[in-house]
């Protein structure tokens, strides 16, 4: 066990409904272009496949995929999508557990690495993620820039959805490098409130944790279409090369 926190099953079954826009066909045509490319011919592995938003519509395009997923309740949800010899998923964390076989691709989309509380443990997964590449094999995260520089001295808090159905914002503990995304749900006359905990990190920490897992930054843009990630980028996709 890791110290990523458990998705529950509540959770998991309002996943897909709450993300509607992160499975929309203009958030996921460029990402599973941009994921089919890399993969080519071979295998890839989702670290954190979670209900399959990427992962199913990805094995559909024809690309062999294969999962990590921590909560059986989410892994729950992708089983109603499509069974395990179709698309096989290993419950375990992704800092350790392995997967048989060999990759051409490994990737861990939605910030998800942040879900790992520590930096060894950040380290660890991206040594799981060069232990599954083959030689020339790549491995993707989508990651957000922290938005330190939206707080001014003395404030905490910076929101990132207001709407009339939600309500977001992350507090930062700057010491431990820490966030946590608070969500405030509409919920016909009331509010539901969720709390979670990320550790976040900067491209440049990432590259040093690529390194030390024996990888090479191959290219970082600001999104699936390949924009230049410039200082102004809210997020950043890296793709970082297994050496041959």
């Amino acid at each position: 066990m890791t110290s990523s926190e458990l998705w529950t099953r509540a959770t998991a079954d309002r996943y897909d409904a709450e993300e509607k826009e992160m499975s929309s066909a203009a958030v996921l045509t460029p990402t599973l272009a941009f994921l089919a490319e890399l993969a080519g011919k071979g295998r890839a592995l989702e670290f954190a496949i979670g209900t399959g938003r990427v992962g199913v519509p990805l094995r559909e395009r024809g690309v062999p995929v294969a999962g990590i997923e921590l909560s059986e309740h989410m892994s729950a949800v992708l089983r109603r999508k499509v069974d395990e010899d179709t698309l096989p998923v290993v419950i375990g964390d992704m800092a350790t557990t392995v997967v048989p076989g060999e990759f051409t691709l490994v990737y861990l989309l939605y910030n998800t690495i942040t879900n790992l509380l520590t930096q060894d443990e950040q380290v660890e997964c991206f040594r799981n993620a060069a232990r599954h590449l083959g030689p020339g094999g790549r491995f993707v995260i989508e990651l957000g820039v922290p938005p330190l520089r939206f707080l001014p001295p003395g404030q905490v808090a910076v929101p990132f959805d207001v709407s009339d159905q939600h309500l977001g914002f992350d507090t930062f503990d700057l010491v431990e490098q820490i966030l946590v995304s608070h969500h405030f749900t509409r919920e016909g006359d009331h509010y539901r409130r969720d709390d979670s905990r990320h550790r976040y990190a900067w491209p440049a920490e990432l590259d040093l944790m690529a390194r030390i897992a024996g990888l090479e930054l191959e290219r970082r843009v600001a999104d699936w279409d390949g924009a230049p990630f410039t200082q102004d980028s809210v997020k950043h996709i890296s793709v970082w090369r297994k050496p041959t």
